[in-house]
């Protein structure tokens, strides 16, 4: 017999994210890009409208929606990334529920607790990203959202009229309306402005003007071949004046310092004075990650769907979850802020009972699978049945 080689067997190494972690955690992915989009869409709808309304109002500028509308939306990154997260593995718990695939898992020998490491490993970039928005991001948006605020209020009338639309003077004196602005060579075109001087009511009308800043600092309006109107309603003594050039000093605002805040200081800043509000604001930034890992883990036994149930009672009581855990360490941060309660308690107080909580029903689930496994078994059922005797025993 000739002699063949001996062949070794070589043992495949499996990797660490079999098949079964890689599925979940593109489908986890997949439903979480879904619902973060249309939730920042939400977000950019509503602060969209309520900027739009300051801006018809006179608050801010037109062209400071925009730049006000991000630093919004950034602020609101931390908080969308969360309910994100949670509804994301809820969603695909619940499909493999419905879908009879969670039976396929239990009998295969993947129990419920085996969904807590890919759950964890689709978490751990956006966890990430949460501590970065909450720590640097956030508060570096709230604070030039401030800076920018300031910057327009201390705006000249002038600069901060809307084309198209009447609006007040700071010092209550003056109305004006421009019809156009030309912002490269500085001109308006077609203004009215209605004044009041030593008892008079006076109208201005012109159909272009120019803004001129003289080598001092001082600011006018041109009002450039007008007319002036003059006199008081009721009576006829009215000063009819046409004129070629009238020029109106504009008053300056002095530009408001941004008064400091502890959600717009840096997190070196609160570590460093560490006063009641600082250390509330500091641990809101640092609740945010430990909130949404918990959130996340506690997604996998939420997420189980009763047939005799709707199917989306499951996601009402994560989303009623979430607010209540969210108002809750709101509450504890503001008693914290307050003095009334301790930094430490305030911390981990809330966390840990929503840890619990998440343990409570991992354990209720796991025992109810394991229960009824154990009753569905063939041997099981066999011995629990009672059987006749035969005739004659």
């Amino acid at each position: 017999m000739p002699d063949y080689p001996q062949t070794r067997r070589i043992k495949s190494k499996v990797p660490r994210l079999g098949v079964f972690h890689r599925a979940l955690i593109g489908e986890f992915s997949s439903n979480g890009l879904l619902v973060f989009s249309v939730l920042l869409g939400i977000v950019v709808v509503t602060q969209l409208i309520r900027q739009l309304r300051e801006a018809v109002s006179g608050v801010i500028s037109v062209d400071g929606v925009l730049v006000l509308l991000g630093f919004s939306a950034l602020n609101y990154l931390p908080i969308l990334l969360s309910i994100s997260l949670l509804i994301s593995v809820l969603l695909t718990i619940s499909r493999c529920y419905r879908d009879s695939e969670m039976v396929v898992w239990f009998c295969s020998g993947i129990g419920l607790t085996s969904w807590i490491r890919p759950v964890v490993w689709y978490s751990l970039p956006v966890l990430l990203l949460i501590a970065l928005l909450s720590m640097v991001l956030s508060p570096w948006a709230l604070q030039k959202a401030d800076e920018y605020r300031s910057k327009l209020e201390s705006r000249d009338d002038v600069a901060a009229a809307t084309p198209g639309t009447f609006r007040e003077s700071r010092q209550s004196n003056r109305v004006y309306f421009i019809e156009n602005v030309d912002a490269g060579s500085n001109r308006v075109g077609n203004i009215f402005v209605q004044s009041e001087q030593n008892g008079k009511l006076g109208t201005m009308v012109a159909r272009q003007g120019l803004q001129e800043t003289l080598p001092n600092g001082d600011r006018f309006l041109v009002l450039l071949n007008g007319t002036r109107y003059e006199g008081v309603p009721g009576q006829r003594d009215y000063n009819v004046v046409d004129f070629e050039r009238y020029a109106m000093r504009i008053d300056t605002a002095p530009a408001k310092q941004a008064l400091p805040r502890a959600r717009t200081m840096s997190t070196l800043e609160l570590w460093q004075n560490r006063t009641p509000k600082n250390i509330a604001e500091l641990e809101w930034r640092v609740g945010l990650p430990v909130s949404a890992v918990i959130l996340a883990l506690l997604a996998i036994p939420l997420s189980y769907v009763n047939p005799r149930a709707g199917r989306s009672l499951n996601l009402v009581m994560a989303i009623v979850l979430y607010m209540l855990y969210s108002n809750m360490m709101g509450v504890m941060n503001t008693w914290v802020g307050q003095g009334k309660l301790s930094p430490g308690i305030g911390l981990w107080g809330i966390h840990a009972v929503m840890l619990s909580i998440a343990a409570l029903m991992f354990y209720r689930r796991t025992t109810l699978f394991s229960i009824s496994g154990w009753l569905a078994r063939p041997g099981r059922r066999r011995d629990a049945s009672r059987e006749k005797p035969e005739h004659g025993e």
